[in-house]
């Protein structure tokens, strides 16, 4: 795509943390130009350098500076918009664009397991966009609305797919080691997160199973079907400032030697029509061998933080498998995510 034809985006929700992301990312994207920034009506009107706290790595990006935050409203100078707004916010702003003929590209949770609106990881399930024609249909929208997963369950699914591919994932047995990142800002209370782990984040442990299902599920038609696949979790908060931890174990329909299943992982890289997509790492999964990795304070930035690194992959006395998966939180599992499933609705037609 020509750099003097690039596609105007809109972020909603652009003084917040995920949404400070999506503007960090979204400057200098090679297909997509900020022309529009909106928020609540606190910062609606005033100049972003005047509205926004910073609060992420860097500095804001002086060119967005001078720029006037609009509301949470249709009527953006955009084609596309990245949410990142509150999930009972979006629920009355994500469909409002959607009507108004907008492509959404959402990283609340609120429409994330309804059957009409995608919930997308590229190198898992890109031929998801298909629903995307009978969202249209049927909710009478010009434009439309697809959603990131938690980002929790984004490395495990992601690690998972090629392993499901190959032998049929039917069991999976997880234990979540979140960052305070997860928590969004000001996050979890220092009094409560260090030097302790909190073994409970609402909601999580439910948004794992049906996301997981979904997204390994098939579609045929526009129509989803749910992968049948029996998940047990945990979800914990850990003293982590970056980076969500998982260890898996996993049972199959057939059981793979070690070996294979490593080698599985390490060759995966995703559907052609993701694999030249601008934010696509050249390797989705990076395997490490050694006992101890990965860790998220060594592993997250892997491949620009967009790959999830998979290691100690070893036999399950009670399953078939297990493995640890790290995953960057605030870039794969949000804003660095969601404007890869961007790229690939413009890749697939779907944004012009």
């Amino acid at each position: 795509m020509s750099t003097h034809n690039k596609i105007p985006v809109a972020v909603l929700g652009a003084t917040g943390a995920v949404g400070q992301r999506f503007v960090q990312l979204l400057v200098g994207h090679p297909w997509f130009e900020i022309t529009a920034l909106a928020a609540s009506e606190r910062s609606a009107g005033k100049r972003y350098a005047d509205a926004v706290n910073w609060v992420i790595p860097g500095d804001p990006p002086a060119s967005l500076g001078e720029m006037i935050v609009q509301p949470l409203e249709p009527g953006l100078d955009a084609r596309v918009v990245f949410s990142a707004v509150p999930s009972d916010v979006a629920q009355e702003v994500e469909p409002a664009f959607a009507r108004a003929g907008y492509a959404v590209c959402s990283n609340a949770s609120t429409f994330r397991n309804v059957d009409l609106i995608p919930l997308l990881i590229p190198e898992v399930n890109a031929d998801h966009v298909g629903i995307i024609a009978r969202q249209r249909v049927e909710r009478g929208w010009p434009g439309f609305i697809v959603t990131s997963p938690n980002c929790t369950i984004t490395g495990v699914v992601m690690a998972l797919k090629p392993l499901d591919v190959a032998f049929g994932v039917r069991k999976v047995f997880m234990a979540s080691m979140q960052s305070v990142s997860g928590a969004g800002y000001p996050g979890v209370a220092s009094l409560d997160i260090l030097g302790n782990v909190v073994p409970f984040i609402k909601g999580e442990e439910e948004k794992f199973a049906q996301e997981l299902r979904k997204m390994l599920g098939r579609v045929e038609a526009g129509i989803h079907t749910g992968a049948n696949v029996i998940l047990s979790a945990h979800a914990n908060r850990v003293p982590v400032f970056e980076g969500h931890t998982v260890s898996l174990s996993v049972g199959f329909e057939t059981a793979p030697m070690i070996e294979e299943a490593i080698a599985v992982l390490r060759d995966y890289r995703g559907p052609a029509i993701v694999r030249q997509l601008p934010s696509a790492p050249p390797r989705p999964l990076v395997v490490r061998m050694e006992p101890d990795r990965p860790q998220p304070r060594r592993d997250i930035d892997a491949e620009g933080g967009m790959a999830v690194s998979v290691g100690r992959v070893r036999p399950c006395p009670l399953l078939d498998l297990r493995m640890t998966t790290v995953t960057h939180n605030t870039l794969r599992g949000a804003a660095s995510g969601a404007v890869l499933n961007a790229e690939l609705l413009v890749a697939a037609g779907y944004v012009e």
